[in-house]
């Protein structure tokens, strides 16, 4: 997939979806000089290459009859879909809890948008795809998983104002859709996301409360090792090795690229109690439940995120997973850590 950096927000029309034609006088081959992952690359002539996602075979157990699931398109304007999961099976009407009671028939509805620095990842990236499975048949739930815009192409708030506009978009579904309606609590419905996700779970959570998307009810906000940074570095971060998965030369990296101009670490999109954030104090946040792990370069940034918001009167809850790196649960979406964190998300819920 190909594409341009313009300077502006949106690029006009003639640079959509195709690379920018070198100078008849230029003879040096363009070089790569931002590489992501192997995922994107960033061309000296300011050409964006995407590559597909390895293959994860694992996952394929996944998807073994319990869930079904369908993309829809939430934005047909900016070509942004959704993959929308739910059980095959509902919980029975009669089936009894362990004190007798019976259970509810509807599910709550968890929507999650994935990470990847605000510069990759979707929601068809195999091992979303099998985190999203297990969470829809383990919790059980509806799952919504969403993409949004990517940088370089769009930088900082794109993601963010496409968030919003795919919560906007849920209460019809929710509501009307023959897919999810009746199947789906409309008060009980949960925003999640994993790492640069969960800086967007963390905006929607100050956008929205829990009361914004009415006629729904946000009952909980879900933030999976949140991408929080802020340009004085913290120990977590100058002690993370050159190896990990979020080093600090990739997560500059990220910061160069989906940065709106001009802007640095301390944006209070990514940097929540930074010097230019506003006052958290009157948000209407509800139940929050944070994972950090304790291998990971914004783990000082989520603890001190979590121990700020109590102080704020916030009912926050904090799990730190030790041994672990960042994003664990989505790049490891079948090992046991990530069977405890759908465990410790479904006793939220």
């Amino acid at each position: 997939m190909l594409s341009s950096i313009v300077p502006s927000h949106e690029p006009p029309a003639s640079a959509r979806g195709r690379a920018r034609q070198p100078s008849l006088a230029t003879t040096a081959a363009p070089y790569v000089v931002e590489d992501c992952l192997g995922l994107l690359q960033v061309l000296s002539d300011g050409t964006v290459l995407r590559f597909p996602p390895p293959p994860f075979p694992a996952g394929d157990a996944c998807d073994d009859g319990r869930v079904e699931w369908r993309d829809a398109v939430y934005d047909a304007g900016n070509n942004l879909g959704v993959r929308m999961y739910r059980p095959r099976r509902r919980v029975a009407a009669d089936n009894k809890g362990a004190a007798g009671h019976k259970m509810k028939t509807k599910l709550p509805v968890l929507v999650y948008f994935p990470g990847g620095g605000f510069c990759f990842g979707s929601y068809s990236y195999p091992k979303n795809h099998a985190l999203c499975l297990r969470m829809a048949a383990e919790l059980p739930a509806v799952v919504c998983s969403f993409d949004h815009r990517l940088a370089p192409e769009h930088r900082l708030p794109a993601a963010f104002e496409d968030a919003a506009a795919a919560l906007l978009w849920l209460p019809g579904q929710v509501l009307r859709s023959p897919w999810l309606a009746g199947r789906a609590d409309p008060r009980r419905v949960f925003v999640s996301g994993t790492s640069s996700g969960a800086c967007v779970a963390h905006q929607m959570a100050v956008r929205f409360g829990t009361a914004g998307l009415h006629p729904l009810k946000v009952a909980g906000y879900i933030l999976l090792v949140p991408y929080f940074l802020s340009e004085e570095p913290t120990p977590s971060e100058l002690s993370a090795p050159a190896t990990a998965l979020l080093s600090r030369e990739r997560s500059d990296r990220y910061v160069r690229l989906a940065m709106p101009a001009g802007w640095d670490k301390d944006h209070p999109l990514v940097n929540p109690f930074g010097p230019y954030s506003p006052s958290l104090a009157a948000a209407d946040v509800g139940r929050v439940l944070v994972v950090a792990a304790e291998r990971d370069l914004v783990r000082d940034k989520n603890l001190e995120y979590a121990e700020r918001m109590k102080a704020l009167g916030k009912d926050v809850r904090l799990a730190l997973f030790p041994g672990q790196e960042h994003a664990f649960c989505a790049i490891k979406p079948l090992s046991a850590a990530a069977d405890e964190v759908i465990r410790l998300i479904k006793r939220f819920i």
